[in-house]
């Protein structure tokens, strides 16, 4: 079962469009929205949250469809924004008890342990708030409605190195109850390298590819090599070619086929999400070092 089914979404600002993307996210693992920034990564969530009306193609969450009017499966969706969403004059208690009364799962003592393991005190105004101090309120409301999806929006940004470490693994405790889902949204694709099951990956409002990390990772091959080889057939096979005085490096498709082209003649390495995210982005450019 899919917790998230994106089918054939598309919407047009002008100066920036989503094209038909098709993607699922399966129950119970943790999904990473990756792409540069502008890729459209947060105008996706935003439409599933029903903060940007559907133009074209369909969304349902937990079985659901996302109209623009019925906003019941919110109930079930812990959001956390890449931006700060609350009203900045009053203190995280007074904020709240604005918001607690919209979920019927509401857990008060849930909160104040997410608060205390935080170090977060209820009394300070939101404006006084480091930007991680309110990331972190931001996850304490999130999970306090024990919510099914969790959907987070570039969560690690403004984050020391100690506390990111300390959320991969509370989201990894959170994805132990198998019904848990978890759509984590980031630019920074160390922190998915690590707690990743799926990857969806965007890149100037299309989708790249949809599947588990796994498979991505395996079937794509950072390729090194002589500059001496990069013969027209062989750029045609590679990806956001990068050159340099001794020689190339540059991101193919597919192991097997890049292995067959080019023999012992390269070094195939096995690739990060970043590495992928970067030749993606720079496409057909070349770029001289």
């Amino acid at each position: 079962m899919n917790a998230l089914e994106v089918k054939g979404l598309g919407k047009n600002y002008g100066n920036f469009a989503l094209r038909n993307l098709s993607f699922s996210v399966p129950q119970g693992y943790i999904t990473g929205l990756i792409g540069p920034n502008g890729a459209g990564k947060s105008t996706v969530i935003k439409t599933i949250m029903g903060m940007v009306l559907l133009e074209k193609g369909r969304i349902s969450v937990l079985g659901q469809p996302v109209t623009g009017s019925e906003g019941s499966y919110k109930q079930y969706i812990g959001y956390i924004s890449d931006e700060n969403i609350y009203y900045e004059y009053l203190t995280m208690e007074q904020m709240k008890r604005i918001v607690a009364p919209f979920y019927e799962r509401w857990d008060e003592a849930l909160f104040t342990q997410y608060m205390e393991l935080f170090e977060l005190p209820k009394r300070k105004k939101i404006k006084d708030c480091s930007k991680g101090m309110k990331m972190k309120f931001a996850i304490a409301l999130a999970l306090a409605h024990h919510p099914t999806l969790l959907i987070m929006d570039e969560p690690t940004a403004g984050l020391d190195p100690v506390f990111r470490r300390e959320l991969l693994d509370l989201l990894a405790e959170y994805i132990l109850d198998e019904n848990n889902t978890i759509l984590f949204s980031t630019h920074l694709t160390t922190d998915l390298d690590r707690v990743a099951d799926y990857v969806t990956f965007l890149n100037r409002g299309e989708l790249v590819f949809s599947d588990s990390k796994d498979e991505v990772l395996e079937h794509y091959v950072i390729v090194k090599g002589s500059g001496e080889l990069l013969d027209a057939d062989v750029r045609r096979e590679l990806v956001g070619v990068r050159e340099t005085a001794v020689g190339f490096e540059a991101l193919a498709k597919d192991r097997v086929k890049a292995q067959a082209l080019f023999g012992d003649n390269v070094l195939l390495e096995r690739p990060t999400l970043e590495e992928i995210m970067y030749f993606t982005a720079k496409g057909g450019k070349v770029t001289h070092v």
